[in-house]
């Protein structure tokens, strides 16, 4: 399969050569596998394999794009691909500045993230897994809802400056599961990711699901008191937040359009908490990495943060080019972003529970309905959902009803994070939208943040 696909690439460069074209292909495979589970039962069980490519055509500052999804056996219809973009590019508005085409100086492969085991697991086991997880806790008012998403993903390039060509193929699965209860309205849920089968561990998403349906089916819910709150975030959390960094913060060309509230000033700077490191790093497999960008750039963990300084922006190759800075090998489907844990040891929702505290805590395991307020101060808004806990001071727990946050990056990463847990969690954070791009970030187990404020409390769930 991966020499028809190079070839096939190779033979539509050749076309392109043939008819005067400058033109780059980008060519995507995903063989996908779902099975979705709604009011405890299976509601949709499918798979689909699909092949897009992409053919840019190239005329100094223009160029255009057009896509099909096509098979591989069909070399004439991705060659009408190319005469079409070949004549669309005639029309495209030429850009303002001068956009580099790759010229690959080696050809390259990475399949060092693909288990065909994960890629390739059976209805059987993905049931298996669920039934193991849920067992027990169904009920006739408490239902299971949930995802099992799995498969594997192959990316390919070429263009007609070289030969050569870049190719990268991985395995991921995405789990949610979910417990709602139909009368209360309350719902708990529990996410893991895996890049290869050995991480696969129900046992883990069991043991967060027995606690919280344990208070949720018992405790009576309460709605908090508007003010400030210490506040732990689970996993989930966290990434999303960092995602929404990855958005506001350290891109170099959203920074330069003014959506970021960092700039190149605080380069060298510290500007959020001592006890914040953040890195891209392409070494860890568990992110779904590109060891290469799309560019040909050799991709090393890139020190965005190293104990609340910032280190830089990263830059695509095409907003470098737009702004006149250095591309990073940031030209990338995703990133492999890394947070650095802490020094405490609770790395599990029951440890936390058992930590003696001074104060009333808020855990905070998701964050919904997430938005930006103002790019360039890093405010933010998200609201609680699935699973949120008040522990109380003295050792009590509560069950609240949602919560809204309305806060900048800055403060919740800032002095005010009052401590990690040493141990690292994966997060998967791959849109079910769209193709197939599996993409994961790796995060502290839990984060303490004090005296952040929660701007709306709702009467009920």
């Amino acid at each position: 399969m991966k020499d028809q696909i190079l070839h096939t690439l190779q033979d539509l460069r050749a076309y392109a050569l043939q008819k005067g074209v400058e033109a780059s292909f980008f060519y995507h495979e995903e063989d996908s596998y779902l099975m979705r589970f709604a009011n405890s039962a299976i509601s949709l069980n499918t798979n689909e394999r699909l092949i897009r490519l992409e053919i840019t055509a190239h005329k100094d500052r223009q160029r255009a794009s057009y896509e099909l999804i096509t098979a591989l056996d069909k070399l004439d219809e991705m060659q009408r691909g190319v005469d079409i973009a070949a004549e669309m590019v005639q029309h495209a508005q030429p850009l303002s500045y001068q956009p580099t085409i790759p010229v690959y100086t080696e050809s390259f492969s990475d399949e060092s993230a693909y288990d065909p085991a994960l890629a390739t697991l059976s209805n059987e086991e993905r049931l298996a897994f669920f039934n193991r997880v849920a067992a027990g806790l169904e009920t006739d008012a408490i239902q299971l809802s949930g995802i099992f998403s799995c498969g594997a993903n192959i990316l390919a390039q070429i263009n007609t400056r070289s030969e050569h060509t870049q190719y990268f193929k991985t395995s991921d699965a995405q789990i949610t599961i979910v417990l709602s209860h139909t009368a209360l309205k309350w719902e708990v849920s529990a996410e893991q990711s895996a890049q290869q089968k050995a991480d696969l561990n129900p046992d883990v998403l069991r043991r967060d699901l027995v606690f919280l349906v344990e208070h949720y089916q018992h405790d009576t819910p309460q709605q908090l008191p508007l003010g400030t709150y210490d506040i732990v975030f689970g996993p989930s959390a966290i990434a999303d937040l960092l995602d929404f960094m990855g958005f506001i913060g350290y891109n170099g060309g959203l920074m330069k359009r003014g959506f970021s509230f960092l700039n190149e000033d605080q380069v060298g700077q510290r500007v959020l908490s001592s006890k914040f490191t953040l890195t891209d790093d392409p070494t860890r497999r568990e992110t779904f990495p590109f060891q290469r960008d799309m560019m040909g750039i050799a991709r090393q963990p890139f020190p965005v943060f190293a104990n609340g300084v910032f280190e830089g922006f990263v830059w695509s190759q095409d907003e470098a080019d737009e702004f006149g800075a250095q591309p990073t090998g940031h030209t990338v489907m995703h990133n492999s972003i890394v947070m650095q844990g802490g020094d405490v040891a609770a790395s599990t929702l029951q440890e936390l529970v058992a930590m003696p505290r001074e104060n009333d805590v808020l855990y905070i395991p998701y964050l919904h309905y997430m938005n930006v307020v103002n790019p360039s101060k890093g405010l933010i808004t998200g609201s609680s959902r699935f699973g949120a806990l008040l522990l109380k001071k003295d050792g009590s727990v509560v069950v609240p009803y949602n919560v809204r946050l309305t806060q900048s990056l800055l403060d919740i990463f800032g002095d005010k994070v009052a401590w990690l847990s040493q141990a690292q969690v994966v997060v998967n954070a791959s849109s079910s939208y769209g193709a197939r791009n599996p993409r994961a970030i790796i995060v502290p187990a839990l984060l303490q943040v004090n005296g952040l404020e929660i701007s709306h409390s709702n009467p009920s769930y």
